[in-house]
């Protein structure tokens, strides 16, 4: 069974072709970074812009990257929520009209739900239930996955997502834009102790999170280094031998990591241990962190757990996660009709 999804919910517009939901005959994706990058973050109306001008040639590469036309498929899946209102319309506009000129079943996924099932794509011995940590531009939260793809959502963010706090700290920074690799490599350089960046609601006693307080700190800090003239700019990291009083902006990105990464293993592993899941995934953009991926790990290991991530292709925004999950739903007899219409927000319980 061959489904064809879409995926257009912030600024890669992503289509793919999976046969029964884990096959990936084909993921293609056109990424918006250059054209957001000088503004240091994502305009919503450029992006949607963006979409309108890829979409019909993604969809299409899809197909012939797959190697079938539009008789092969059993039906086409979309993104219509969350993310950004104008860049979903795009997406389900064009999966709405394929499906009706193609006389396809239609199906609207939840985006978060597609992040969650890319691990099942590649991981033949995840078992259930599981702990899933979702980390994104627009998106942290902890959820336990039981089977049948039923969710019990633990906590999220309270304001700013991690990913985003990433671009953010990346902009005070003067670093561009994405700011997640470029933080995640400069924090390889850098001392992770070196500042002590709080870490809100580590200790909440729930699994909520906030990351509003960390982006606020090291804007703080920045602007004071830099009026006292004591921040030493990326690739002058000899300044310092001549005055131990300045701060490198390679032990600002570590001991900003260090924070976030901080908090999100322990929340992670602390949801692992009260519920008793054996296992923890880990996915969405920042699953791609390095640290994130070796902290995880290594706590992991002390309460007997496994830790598993999808490759980087399906970290990102992708059209293959969501074909993957429609075909857990096909399966199970749901549809959407043309009346079909985009959402900023939706909560995966709700599905």
């Amino acid at each position: 069974m061959k489904i064809l999804g879409i995926d257009t919910s912030c600024d890669e517009t992503a289509a793919s072709v999976v046969a029964n939901g884990r096959d990936v005959l084909s993921n293609v994706v056109a990424s918006q970074i250059e054209a957001h990058q000088e503004y240091g973050g994502v305009v919503p109306e450029l992006a949607s812009r963006k979409h309108i001008e890829a979409i019909n040639f993604i969809v299409n590469k899809a197909l012939a990257e797959a190697n079938i036309t539009f008789k092969d498929l059993e039906a086409i899946a979309v993104t219509n929520r969350p993310g950004l209102i104008g860049a979903l319309l795009v997406g389900v506009a064009s999966a709405k009209s394929l499906a009706y000129c193609h006389n396809l079943p239609l199906l609207g996924i939840n985006h978060i739900e597609g992040h969650i099932y890319a691990n099942y794509m590649v991981h033949d011995t995840l078992t259930f239930p599981h702990i899933c940590l979702t980390v994104s531009g627009g998106h942290t939260l902890l959820v336990e996955v039981h089977e049948g793809w039923q969710y019990k959502v633990l906590g999220s963010t309270q304001d700013d997502a991690a990913g985003e706090v990433y671009d953010k700290v990346a902009k005070y920074l003067g670093l561009g834009f994405p700011g997640g690799k470029i933080i995640d490599d400069l924090a390889q350089k850098g001392d992770p102790s070196a500042i002590k960046f709080p870490r809100p609601m580590r200790n909440s006693g729930d699994y909520q999170f906030s990351f509003s307080g960390i982006k606020t700190s090291v804007r703080y800090f920045v602007e004071k280094a830099q009026r006292a003239g004591a921040l030493v700019e990326n690739g002058q990291e000899d300044a310092k031998d001549t005055n131990p009083d300045t701060v490198t902006v390679e032990d600002i990105a570590a001991s900003f990591q260090a924070a976030v990464v901080d908090v999100l293993t322990y929340k992670s592993i602390r949801a692992a241990k009260s519920t008793g899941a054996q296992a923890i995934t880990l996915t969405g953009g920042v699953a791609a962190n390095s640290q994130l991926r070796a902290s995880l790990k290594a706590a992991a290991v002390e309460i007997g757990a496994e830790v598993y991530y999808p490759p980087m292709n399906l970290c990102t925004d992708n059209g293959a996660m969501i074909a993957g999950i429609a075909y857990e739903k096909y399966k199970h007899g749901l549809r959407d009709n043309l009346s079909l219409n985009a959402a900023a927000n939706g909560s995966i319980v709700d599905v």
